[in-house]
């Protein structure tokens, strides 16, 4: 049986992996060992910057299966025929902790979807909560770095993450959430996901709809305490998710959608583009749409889970934004990411590789003209520029057939979004009032705990917070404080 060569990167043959070349037993090595030079300069460079948030997780493929089509929202080729079945690449994740944190942080835990349409990939980066702490982004980076360890002694600091808390009351639902009994997730299988964001589609006659896309877990929800979470291993959660699919036990999601008409966003009662707020079922019902289903684990980590780029500009025909202004500043800020973390040629990489042909006038950068997983090979030698005479030979030109219907504002002026007349307590106090007694009580003890690190001005603030949402919810802070 003929064994197979191992070669250097180049292809060479390599006659001897185990011993460096030396002058002699007791000499130092020469300058020509450069076999072990490529192994310990490619050894130095095998890691790339781990991601600022998000940076923990796992994620597998599997497909997306319409059960009714929105044909009537949108012209998204994957959208229109009932039974069609779409390649999706989905990765867990959570927030805060860096690549060897834990995988049972109490943290949201991020929930992002890359579906490989014929016209493209589209993607919904969302978490496992419907809300988020903040609806500016301009406050952003000052929220993570309050949630990230203390910057002295690189230590875990509850204080600060209620202090950015008691200074941005829009916070509390979505505190509220997470210091719930659903904080810690069992696993990633036992969790919900969502769009989050108020996204868009729209339809061939022009007309535009917002949306919000929620994936139901059909293997029910589990969670877990405090004290149950800091007894299992920190990898828990991604063991769980390889394990059950190299096992046939294919974890899935009922997909569903809540649609608002473009005309309702201008007078419903709440701000349609808060992403602190959710859309109550009763004004905008859910619609079944599909079941999302993961059957194949990743070959590689690295490869296909550590370099995975997911943004919300990932876009298709008859999909897209919204005003919401937390998704405006992601447009840019996660291709800006995944430039920096993974290089400006990022899609050629397979597991972000368009499963359907590119064609742009994109050149060079770091590992161009990489052939894509579906063939096309994207830098060659026709134009690197348009307009060009050749357009109507072959070359790519603009489609008009595809231009987004335009978006409708309300009048108003430039200026800062002042947000100190904004109701952010109703729905915070509605999650309360529907919880159980023990579900409260985990609630408040799961608060108290780190609130009891702040200040006297701090936790004031926060229980004037949690007052004007329910005032048994505050009483019961100040209670579990004094205890």
């Amino acid at each position: 049986m003929s064994k197979t060569t191992l070669t250097t990167s180049s292809g060479a043959p390599v006659a001897d992996d185990n011993n460096s070349i030396s002058a002699g037993e007791r000499g130092p090595l020469t300058f020509d060992n450069h076999y072990l030079f490529e192994k310990l300069a490619h050894f130095n460079r095998e890691r790339i910057p781990e991601r600022v948030v998000h940076a923990r997780g796992t994620g597998a493929y599997g497909q997306f299966t319409l059960t009714k089509s929105l044909s009537d929202y949108s012209i998204a080729d994957f959208l229109q025929k009932v039974g069609e079945k779409t390649e999706v690449f989905l990765r867990f994740s959570t927030v805060g902790g860096g690549q060897d944190s834990s995988d049972y942080a109490r943290d949201p835990r991020g929930f992002a979807v890359k579906f490989y349409t014929r016209q493209g990939n589209y993607d919904i980066v969302g978490n496992n909560t419907p809300v988020f702490f903040l609806n500016d982004p301009i406050k952003f980076p000052d929220f993570i770095h309050s949630q990230k360890k203390n910057p002295r002694t690189n230590l875990p600091d509850p204080a600060a993450a209620f202090e950015f808390w008691a200074n941005h009351p829009q916070s509390l639902h979505q505190m509220t959430i997470l210091m719930s009994d659903r904080g810690i997730p069992a696993s990633y299988r036992h969790m919900h996901g969502f769009g989050s964001h108020t996204l868009s589609l729209w339809n061939a006659k022009g007309e535009r709809y917002w949306v919000k896309w929620h994936f139901k877990t059909n293997q029910g929800i589990k969670t877990l305490t405090d004290e149950e979470a800091n007894k299992l291993p920190p990898f828990g959660a991604q063991k769980d998710l390889v394990d059950a699919i190299d096992r046939g036990d294919f974890p899935s999601w009922t997909v569903k959608v809540q649609i608002m008409p473009d005309a309702d966003a201008e007078t419903y009662h709440l701000n349609p583009f808060d992403l602190t707020k959710v859309w109550p079922y009763k004004d905008y019902p859910l619609i079944e749409i599909g079941q999302l289903e993961l059957n194949r684990n990743v070959q590689s980590y690295f490869a296909e889970t550590e370099q995975a780029a997911f943004a919300p500009s990932n876009l298709v025909p008859g999909t897209g934004a919204s005003p919401d202004k937390m998704l405006q500043a992601r447009l840019l800020a996660y291709q800006d990411a995944h430039r920096y973390r993974v290089g400006v040629n990022v899609n050629q990489i397979p597991v972000n590789a368009p499963r359907c042909p590119v064609n742009h006038y994109q050149r060079d950068g770091f590992m161009a003209g990489c052939p894509m997983s579906n063939g096309s090979q994207i830098q060659t030698s026709g134009a690197n520029y348009y307009p060009n005479d050749r357009a109507e030979q072959g070359d790519p030109a603009p489609n008009p057939a595809y231009r987004e219907p335009p978006l409708q504002l309300s009048k108003g002026a430039v200026t800062t979004y002042d947000q100190s007349d904004v109701d952010y307590y109703s729905q915070a106090g509605d999650l309360f009032r529907l919880m159980s007694t023990d579900q409260k009580r985990q609630l408040v003890n799961n608060i108290a705990g780190g609130l009891s690190q702040a200040n006297a001005s701090i936790q004031e603030r926060m229980l004037a917070y949690l007052n004007k949402a329910d005032p048994e919810y505050a009483a019961m802070v100040k209670a579990a404080l004094a205890a």
